[in-house]
């Protein structure tokens, strides 16, 4: 076993002790939180990204999915430069962790008033610029996109559920102020030490 895989499956435990001892969901993201911070920011994971492959396409490589709690653990592998689009995660919190590169988190908040269907007028309120070991922790229904930066970016993805197939998400088409309601990105399973 690999000190990557070492690593994780001690935070996995870990997370697995913090979920039984707390029953609220913003209780129970917040004391993760700490955890993927120390996961993240371990050389030992931060070298294992090195090999994973693009996500690009709409992707995510999905390394665990969690039988007791329901949780699940993503990465996405951005290309330089990469532009993300301005979405929501519908009910889920999540935990999202550079391993690599530099990305901006940017954050939006809608200002209709929700009345008109597949409508949504929303502006920027602020950019977070985050390098390797950050961690930003996004509430359910938050709109926000990460930006790439000018090198490949790696992050870690921490979800209190799984949505894809499951759960209906938004992206948010700023120019048509428009809502677009989407499944989510594919899932390729993955594991640590795999070949790219």
């Amino acid at each position: 076993m690999s000190q990557a895989q070492a690593l994780f499956e001690r935070f996995i435990s870990d997370v697995h002790a913090v979920w039984a001892a707390e029953p609220d969901m913003g209780e129970r993201m917040a004391q993760t939180k700490p955890l993927f911070e120390k996961l993240v920011r371990d050389p030992a994971m931060q070298a294992e990204s090195d090999s994973w492959p693009s996500t690009e396409g709409h992707k995510n490589l999905l390394f665990h999915t969690d039988e007791t709690y329901g949780f699940i653990v993503n990465a996405v592998v951005r290309e330089p430069n990469r532009k993300g689009s301005v979405h929501d995660h519908s009910t889920a919190w999540v935990l999202y962790g550079l391993l690599a590169g530099h990305e901006s988190l940017e954050r939006y908040d809608r200002v209709d008033d929700g009345s008109k269907p597949d409508y949504a007028e929303v502006k920027l309120t602020g950019v977070t610029n985050g390098g390797p070991g950050n961690v930003d922790l996004v509430p359910p229904y938050a709109i926000h996109a990460e930006q790439g930066g000018t090198g490949r970016s790696v992050a870690l993805i921490f979800r209190s559920q799984r949505l894809v197939g499951k759960v209906m998400q938004h992206g948010y088409d700023l120019q048509n102020k428009t809502i677009i309601s989407r499944w989510g990105p594919t899932q390729i399973p993955y594991t640590f030490g795999q070949a790219a």
